[in-house]
């Protein structure tokens, strides 16, 4: 929610009621991408700092220069810092904006992957790798080919694939791609998008190289589908998709879900394989305080669990968030129960 709208929450109130408290309070941090290497659960988040930069909707307020990796024993454990991992002064093609990462590992080889504008004001996505799952990370000298917009999401399927989601509206520039070259800010921050009767924008996805550094295809649109098969509405802003890719893999279906944006929704579609199409199945959090919302979904020792993030630590400063975590259930007909974040 906007930051002028939060005037009369009694913040000690909603922290009572939070369902999870912030796995860190010495730094904000966001958008958390968790994974299970060796045992260890290892959280790739931004991380969020003051800019002083008045609130758009282009996030420019969302100025973040680095990453740190966090890791933990157990979900609920202690919560590491391992430092700055990755700085943007050290992306030869990276100017500002480190926004929401992730990772993955092959080989013993980790992947950090990034969103950063380029010296031209366009987000490209990067990679860098390390021996170590908590970095630092050397940056590939130039951004992944044909890359564009934000939010990489890496999925590893089980025949060894890699496959990247990537994707978000308004500032995140995806509607700025429809044409397949890039259409200037100048005509104004929302210029591009769908009319509401249109089909919706959808995330994108390609599969990765055996090296995983370049996209091995042209990226595919990740389409959302309602009950008739048909493509969600860019209008249907309850349902469509915004930004915040993720994919997992339950009882053999692929569980693509993201956020709704402005209507501050996580929200999941169901499909058969790793390009969909995926049918809208529901909501998995409800709204946080804080603007966005951003997770990941992962399983450890046979437990789901949501990573997420909200605004509550630092009292509504929609570009100040902190990471949280909370157990995720899915039912028996394949179904997520729905989670709210302050009971």
């Amino acid at each position: 929610m906007p930051e002028d709208s939060i005037d009369h929450i009694d913040f000690d109130e909603l922290n009572r009621k939070a369902i999870s408290q912030p796995l860190v309070t010495h730094i904000y941090t966001a958008d958390p991408s968790a994974h299970v290497f060796g045992g260890r659960i290892y959280i790739y988040p931004s991380h969020d700092i003051e800019s002083n930069i008045p609130f758009d909707d282009l996030g420019s307020h969302f100025a973040m220069e680095d990453y740190h990796v966090i890791s933990m024993d157990t979900p609920d454990g202690k919560a590491i810092d391992h430092g700055c991992a990755l700085h943007v002064k050290d992306v030869p093609w990276a100017e500002k904006q480190m926004w929401a990462p992730d990772a993955t590992e092959k080989d013993g080889i980790y992947y950090l992957f990034f969103p950063a504008k380029d010296y031209q004001g366009v987000f490209r996505i990067g990679v860098a790798t390390s021996k170590s799952p908590v970095g630092p990370f050397i940056p590939q000298p130039e951004a992944i080919k044909n890359s564009f917009s934000i939010d990489p999401a890496v999925f590893r399927d089980d025949n060894g694939k890699y496959y990247m989601y990537f994707g978000g509206i308004w500032g995140g520039q995806l509607q700025r791609w429809r044409t397949g070259t890039f259409k200037a800010e100048g005509e104004g921050p929302l210029a591009h998008l769908p009319n509401d009767d249109e089909p919706a924008l959808c995330a994108k996805v390609a599969r990765l190289t055996d090296n995983l550094l370049e996209f091995a295809e042209t990226p595919k649109y990740v389409v959302i589908t309602d009950e008739n098969g048909e493509p969600l509405l860019a209008g249907d802003n309850e349902r469509r998709f915004f930004e915040a890719s993720w994919m997992h893999k339950h009882n053999g279906k692929y569980y693509f879900s993201y956020s709704t944006g402005d209507t501050h929704f996580i929200c999941y579609a169901i499909g058969d394989n790793p390009y969909g199409p995926f049918r809208y199945a529901g909501r998995i959090l409800h709204p946080v305080v804080g603007w966005t919302s951003h997770h990941s979904i992962v399983k450890f020792n046979d437990t789901w669990y949501l990573f997420y993030h909200d605004s509550s630590l630092s009292k509504g400063i929609t570009h100040l968030r902190s990471i949280k975590v909370t157990a995720l259930h899915h039912n028996d007909d394949g179904t997520i129960r729905e989670i709210f974040p302050y009971q």
